[in-house]
């Protein structure tokens, strides 16, 4: 499939602008309509403007913290897949945020390949909930 993601709305949430820029690459390549945001308070406004597809969420983020953006969206009702991003190695942040529902975790430097085959597949998860 040349476009696995095609006219798919995904938030991408990080504030270093070249993960930011390459993971909005890899996902633009593969036909989703991105859109991003710079730390947690930026991404929690544009889940409420344009509820997204699915979310690629870096866990350690200012001003409001990955952690705290996954509980924000616990609280809509059916609330779009989550691809949390991290270079924290530790696995209590993991097993955390697995707790909070997120569909995949990655370790940054993110493998950009896998994270445009992973969001795909939660996205067709998604839709046949």
């Amino acid at each position: 499939m040349a476009n696995p993601l095609a006219d798919r709305r995904i938030l991408i949430v990080d504030d270093d602008p070249d993960i930011l820029g390459s993971i909005e690459l890899a996902l633009r390549s593969a036909g989703a309509i991105t859109r991003t945001a710079p730390d947690g308070s930026a991404a929690v406004s544009a889940i409420h403007e344009e509820r997204p597809d699915l979310i690629v969420l870096d866990m350690m983020l200012p001003k409001v913290s990955g952690f705290l953006v996954m509980e924000k969206l616990q609280e809509l009702e059916a609330p779009p897949p989550v691809i949390m991003v991290t270079a924290n190695q530790g696995r209590r942040h993991q097993a955390y945020a697995e707790s909070l529902g997120i569909g995949a975790y990655f370790l940054k430097p993110v493998p950009l390949q896998r994270l445009v085959v992973k969001a795909a597949e939660l996205i067709a998860q998604h839709e046949k909930a």
